[in-house]
């Protein structure tokens, strides 16, 4: 064939490179290195495509303006003015984080408020018994804005201006900067915690809740001769976030999200106006905790902040969020998806801050350990509190956790799905699709079941996943920006990624001084 034909290939696994069909030395275009089994980080659903770079007699051809769409490369100046066309991996549009790209700012908004305020917010009110008024406070409010802050640095990582790359997975943005092995060493374990383990700890707190709710409806008295076990309210709030499951993609979610984010306003709203209106308990004390040993009194305090760091959550879904949006040169995601996370987090921030001083001025020293303001309202307003608010609280605790899970889920889908459509070569069948979403979700049902002291692990196995919050996204932007040496902006993210970092190795120590200290209660097959 006289003419040379040159394309420029973007795949998961492997460096674009530029390939002729002369017998030329073919240059290499330099690009991050992806990871094969989450596929390609292009999103464009566009069919392969390919570009003649020759230049025959210009007399013999009438000169044609491009017809080339803004929408065929993600960032459209920067890369079609260096290689004017792309071809990218068409197996984005099979996997369901990428196959809808419909998303707005209001999506964002719902999936980011839904993922964002969960059940362990309730328990922020214990970290103030360590920190007193005055550290809880600051310590709550830096978090708040240091985490906004690192929203803000994914959401501009998520498209590369360089070499028009849409990093759609926080594991393809990781091993992109640092490379596959070291994100199969740091990122792997945390993200699959982060999504898995969420979603195991979602099936015991719906399961509990709907027990709970189960009883109040029915007065504290049984409505049928045999009521069900812990275990059969685990299978029936499995059950049903199998059933919610079936939804497709990302994006098909939306109103799901926007469901469990009321549900999740309602639920931490509802908590802080109770306590606050039933006034502070008799002998009240707002003391600081006093520990035993110089030794206990500094892995308390680690305590408290991990119960704050955790409080925060949502970040190793940004990017996929972030993915079901369309982006052009002229119109990029980046402005809608930080459009939604701040008005997100305005919510999420009147619903955490009420919730941590309203409960602790309400119950000071008090309140329990376990289960936080939901187990305080119970146990000092169960009585005196109408039992249809119990009853709604509950509820709303209920539908969250079924929200939330649909969310925390979609990355593993993703991930499932991936695998067969990369082997394969084309879209998984909606029959192995029902199979995969059943599978992981009675996985975690199983989980829960099997190991129901997974909970006491929790401060240890979330001390790992604290970077993916507080670390990474800071080193990323190093990384990948390069900001000036010295800068504000060099300055700021080394010193948040080296102290998000220490925060994670700090919190590992104290779960494992917990762990020591206090013991586990291990028994398989008998949750409480």
């Amino acid at each position: 064939m006289a003419e040379s034909m040159i394309e420029v290939v973007e795949y998961g696994g492997a460096t674009p490179q530029m390939t002729a069909a002369t017998d030329s030395v073919s240059p290499v275009a330099s690009a991050p290195p992806m990871q094969n089994q989450y596929n390609s980080p292009s999103l464009s659903r566009k069919p392969l495509l390919s570009i003649q770079t020759n230049n025959p007699d210009k007399s013999s051809i009438t000169p044609k303006t491009s017809r080339t769409p803004n929408f065929i490369t993600p960032l459209g100046s920067p890369i079609r003015r260096a290689i004017k066309l792309t071809r990218f991996d068409p197996q984005d549009a099979w996997l369901p984080i990428t196959e809808s790209r419909n998303g707005n700012s209001f999506y964002a908004a719902f999936h980011t408020l839904c993922a964002g305020i969960g059940i362990q917010a309730l328990v922020l009110p214990v970290a103030f018994t360590i920190l007193g008024w005055t550290w809880g406070v600051i310590c709550l409010t830096v978090a708040f804005l240091w985490q906004l802050y690192t929203f803000w640095l994914l959401t501009n990582l998520h498209e590369s201006t360089e070499n028009g790359v849409r990093y759609s997975r926080f594991l393809q943005l990781f091993s992109a900067t640092f490379g596959e092995r070291m994100g199969k060493i740091f990122a792997l374990f945390p993200i699959l915690y982060l999504s898995g383990g969420t979603c195991v700890a979602l099936i015991v707190v719906g399961g509990s809740t709907s027990k709970l709710f189960y009883q109040i409806v029915c007065g504290g008295h049984s409505c049928v001769p045999k009521p069900l076990t812990t275990v059969e309210w685990y299978l029936v709030f499995a059950s049903a976030a199998v059933i919610l499951s079936q939804l497709p993609n990302l994006n098909s979610i939306a109103g799901v999200s926007l469901v469990g984010a009321v549900t999740a306003i309602g639920y931490c709203t509802m908590m802080w106006i109770v306590s606050v209106t039933e006034g502070r308990l008799d002998r009240v004390s707002y003391d600081r905790v006093k520990p035993n040993s110089d030794t206990e009194w500094f892995f308390g305090v680690l305590n408290a902040l991990g119960i704050i760091a955790f409080a925060f959550r949502g970040h190793n879904v940004t990017l996929e969020i972030q993915a079901t949006m369309p982006s052009s040169e002229k119109k990029s995601s980046r402005v809608p998806m930080w459009r939604g996370i701040q008005a997100a987090y305005l919510i999420v921030a009147l619903c955490l801050f009420p919730l941590a001083i309203g409960g602790y001025w309400a119950y000071g020293n008090k309140i329990p350990e376990n289960g936080g303001m939901l187990a305080a309202i119970y146990a000092f307003h169960g009585r005196d509190t109408s039992q249809s608010v119990l009853g709604l609280i509950s509820l709303f605790v209920i539908i969250n956790a079924l929200s939330a899970f649909q969310i925390y889920g979609m990355p593993m889908f993703d991930d499932m799905e991936s695998k067969y459509t990369s082997r394969m070569k084309k879209p998984c069948p909606w029959w192995l699709r029902v199979i995969f979403r059943v599978m992981f979700g009675y996985g975690c049902f199983f989980v829960a079941i099997a190991i129901p002291f997974l909970g006491s692990l929790a401060g240890l196995i979330g001390g790992i996943a604290v970077p993916v919050t507080f670390a990474y996204p800071c080193l990323m932007w190093i990384k990948i920006k390069k900001p000036e040496k010295h800068s504000l902006m060099w300055w700021l993210n080394w010193g948040l990624g080296i102290g998000g970092s220490l925060l994670s190795v700090l919190l590992i120590a104290a779960g494992v001084y917990v762990v020591i200290d206090t013991g586990i209660d291990v028994s398989f097959f008998k949750p409480h």
